[in-house]
């Protein structure tokens, strides 16, 4: 007697594994709406005559304050797509800072990069034991690690920075004695030709070279290191069988552990990579943005990286231009005050009515005229005044965090076992 048997079908890969085409825009589609957005800052520049919109020093200051948020996200990336939420990023970067600021100034400014990375892993791998091996909610122990990171830094501070020759070098129990400059880098000719143009104030051509030269002129080499970082995560993740496993981890891991991929070992390794990234981006602003470690210096930076990550759609490359956006609104605030920001609210109007059109579009009526009254609301806030209050000006970020994150709500999907709790043999 013959048995037949019929060949089992292969299940599909989760969602969250395979390619979104759909989703996906085209190379021309990306330049068309990169052209579009160029044109309308260029106009509203024109109009409004803020000419430091699109300079070459905004743009330069804008890469400066994007990098911390930037890595930030990333490490929240990695950590998320392992199946763990880290809202911990906040203190792993202070504990970045404090590391960094510690060693940078007894030794090298390189050195004191390493030590941020190392002082976050710490933090990550506090973050890993709480939520992988104990099973703690992701969300108390991220808020316990921010705490404790506070804590532990405010005391070593005093600690470490109050006397001897700490003390007698600048330091005090609020921050570090200064540590040596990290190299940065112009490229010679090609920066001061762009800036040569932008000083024309020429419509589009201008701004282009503006933001051209923004990324030509006083660039950090650890700014070099964070793009890489970028590109070396989205081959890693999306390219690679590690990433595959990674993912897999945090889409279904009882499905990845019947497929014998050591869940735990992954969550660890992703969480330990997020640590390190966001120490680095404490390290940055230790030792680039400001060369002595300051208490408060993070400013909730990791709170906003979480907010890019999310916008980006849990992938690098819209995270890169929401750290962008969100570092680009930083320096607007901090450079030019309430007369430039109040240029972005022509800007605003502009994009709500875009906005309500498109609802309009869809059906969704509801949305389109709450859209349509803020763009009137804001319009008439533009026509009768001149300035923007001071304290709106400081907080321009959370705004723009704000709105970023409530216009690009509907389009996202997190990992589908995102934050979930996890036993091995769980499945069985």
């Amino acid at each position: 007697m013959s048995v037949t048997t019929t060949p089992a079908k292969t299940p599909p890969p989760p969602a969250g594994l395979k390619g979104n085409a759909k989703r996906k825009f085209s190379l021309a589609q990306l330049l068309l709406i990169i052209a579009g957005a160029l044109i309308l800052v260029s106009a509203v520049r024109v109009i409004t005559g803020a000419d430091q919109l699109t300079s070459t020093g905004q743009i330069s200051a804008a890469l400066g304050l994007a990098v911390p948020i930037g890595l930030a996200g990333l490490a929240g990336l990695w950590s998320e797509r392992a199946g763990v939420v880290n809202i911990g990023l906040e203190g792993m970067m202070i504990l970045g800072t404090f590391g960094a600021g510690w060693v940078g100034w007894q030794s090298s400014p390189w050195l004191g990069l390493l030590a941020g990375i190392g002082f976050g892993v710490l933090g990550g791998l506090v973050h890993a034991v709480a939520t992988v091996t104990f099973g703690v909610d992701h969300i108390v122990s991220g808020v316990a690690v921010n705490l404790l990171a506070l804590g532990a830094t405010q005391y070593m501070a005093k600690l470490f920075f109050n006397e001897g020759d700490a003390a007698a070098k600048g330091g005090n129990p609020k921050q570090s004695p200064p540590a040596d400059t990290l190299p940065d880098f112009t490229i010679p000719g090609l920066s001061s030709g762009l800036e040569s143009i932008q000083k024309h104030h020429w419509f589009l051509i201008s701004d282009l070279a503006g933001i051209l030269g923004g990324l030509v002129t006083d660039v950090s080499w650890v700014t070099v290191i964070a793009v890489l970082l970028f590109v070396g995560t989205w081959w890693v993740l999306w390219k690679s069988a590690f990433g595959l496993r990674l993912r897999s981890c945090g889409e279904n891991p009882i499905a990845a552990e019947s497929l014998g991929v050591n869940v735990y070992t992954y969550k660890y390794a992703a969480v330990a990579i997020s640590g390190g990234l966001a120490g680095l981006g404490g390290a940055f602003l230790a030792l680039v943005t400001s060369h002595i470690y300051l208490e408060g210096q993070t400013g909730g930076r990791g709170y906003i990286g979480l907010a890019a990550m999310i916008f980006g759609n849990w992938r690098p490359g819209g995270l890169a231009m929401g750290a962008g956006l969100f570092g680009f609104s930083d320096a607007l605030q901090l450079r030019n005050g309430g007369t430039t920001v109040h240029a972005l609210l022509l800007l605003l109007v502009v994009l709500l009515v875009a906005l309500a059109a498109w609802k309009a579009y869809k059906k969704a009526v509801l949305q389109a005229v709450i859209s349509a009254v803020l763009a009137a609301a804001i319009l008439v806030w533009y026509l009768v005044t001149d300035d923007v209050p001071g304290d709106f000006v400081g907080a321009t970020p959370y705004v723009v965090t704000l709105l970023v994150l409530s216009l690009s709500a509907q389009r996202l999907r997190m990992p589908k076992a995102d934050g979930m709790r996890y036993r091995k043999g769980q499945g069985k």
